[in-house]
């Protein structure tokens, strides 16, 4: 209840809704398409979506990164707005959010080059730390990319989304087409994510609040995506599947970009519903929570996959956990394993949930501010000093 009460009227929360629902949608996608596969001494990656193509629908609900650049775009856009109105430069407001995005990142590395130093020192073999280590920062490689965007936010702000959409679209032309160079595809991590961050660039002008635009988006970029899967050869999993010669997600191809359209749209059509649902106040609570550790969640999510792995790894290879995701035995037991990844991600929580906020010293009336990004969810409403209450009385 003091979290809603607290909550400025003026404050969107469906996009609040829309970033919580991104965040958990990539942890909760890792933890089912992510397996730690025990084979004698060594663990290596794999994922059930080689073995069974079947579940690549499973990759259609929960590859949200779309979204997230989508409300990225939108809270840095209204963000450098609303600093430039209160008097604040260009070089300010990006320290600030730059500050905001890494300090997390600082306890991951350093966690992650200690234990690497000591498995190597305890002879754990190379594969075992090169494949924990890389799993452990894959989601540093979508920061930088965030960062980059958000840098470059005033140019972003005037361009409109067609302009990253037409570079991919020429890129994948040219290296499947034209049979160009692979290496080509890597401009794609730029422009490819510039498309919904761009759209949500728009979003924060107002272009987007008719529904016809949702409903655009959503027709226009799921029948761009079936077309490519079903007719131009492209994979139908929104992730990338070990051993697949084509990858839609490493690097963005054209269709995870019609996808993410379709899903930018989608995320459009359902603020209303949103909003009305975070009128409950436990329900807001919750996404005001996600949104205060966003960072911490999203950084700490594979660690505690690999963790739970590594601690029931001595008595011995169980289903779901450390075998071969090749059968639907594999997806049952990983279903039943949610649960545990969920607690160890809550004691990593735990331990460095500080590293993204800081040590805030509690309001007497109503507690800490809950903040992400460039604005407050909460308000903080401290008490009135001795001093000014009985000016406010002689007044």
């Amino acid at each position: 209840m003091r979290i809603d009460a607290g909550t400025p009227a003026e404050r969107d929360r469906a996009v609040d809704a829309l970033r919580a629902l991104a965040v958990l949608g990539v942890v909760l996608g890792h933890w089912l398409v992510t397996a730690l596969v025990a084979d004698g001494g060594t663990l290596h990656a794999d994922s059930p979506l080689r073995h069974l193509p079947v579940l690549a629908p499973i990759s259609w609900a929960f590859q949200t990164l779309a979204v997230f650049f989508l409300v990225g775009g939108q809270v840095a856009s209204r963000g450098l707005v609303a600093a430039r109105a209160r008097g604040m430069t260009y070089r300010r407001w990006l320290a600030a959010r730059m500050s905001r995005l890494f300090k997390p990142v600082a306890a991951v590395i350093a966690l992650w080059s200690v234990t690497a130093a000591c498995l190597a020192f305890a002879d754990v073999e190379f594969m075992t730390v090169r494949t924990l280590v890389k799993l452990a920062l894959s989601p540093l490689w979508f920061l930088l990319v965030f960062a980059a965007l958000t840098a470059a936010t005033p140019l972003l702000n005037r361009l409109t989304p067609l302009w990253p959409l037409a570079v991919v679209l020429h890129v994948d032309l040219f290296r499947f087409g034209l049979g160009g160079p692979s290496w080509l595809g890597w401009v794609n991590v730029v422009a490819g994510w510039m498309v919904p961050y761009t759209l949500g660039a728009a979003w924060s002008r107002g272009e987007l609040d008719r529904l016809r635009a949702g409903w655009a988006l959503f027709i226009g970029g799921a029948v761009a995506t079936a077309v490519l899967v079903a007719w131009a050869g492209y994979p139908a999993s929104m992730v990338g599947v070990p051993g697949a010669s084509v990858s839609n997600l490493n690097p963005p191809s054209l269709a995870a970009v019609t996808f993410g359209l379709a899903q930018c749209g989608l995320a459009l059509l359902s603020c209303g519903a949103l909003r009305r649902a975070m009128c409950r106040p436990t329900a807001w609570a919750a996404v005001a929570l996600v949104n205060l550790y966003a960072m911490t969640i999203f950084l700490w999510h594979q660690t505690a996959l690999m963790v739970t792995t590594a601690v029931l790894l001595p008595p011995g290879p169980l289903p779901g956990l450390h075998t071969s995701p090749d059968g639907w035995v594999w997806i049952a037991g990983r279903l039943a394993w949610l649960p545990l990844f969920a607690l160890a991600l809550t004691l990593c929580w735990t331990a460095f949930r500080h590293v993204e906020q800081g040590v805030r010293r509690r309001s007497s009336a109503s507690g800490p501010p809950v903040e992400f990004g460039s604005s407050r969810v909460v308000r903080v409403h401290r008490a009135p000093s001795r001093d000014t209450a009985e000016g406010g009385r002689r007044a």
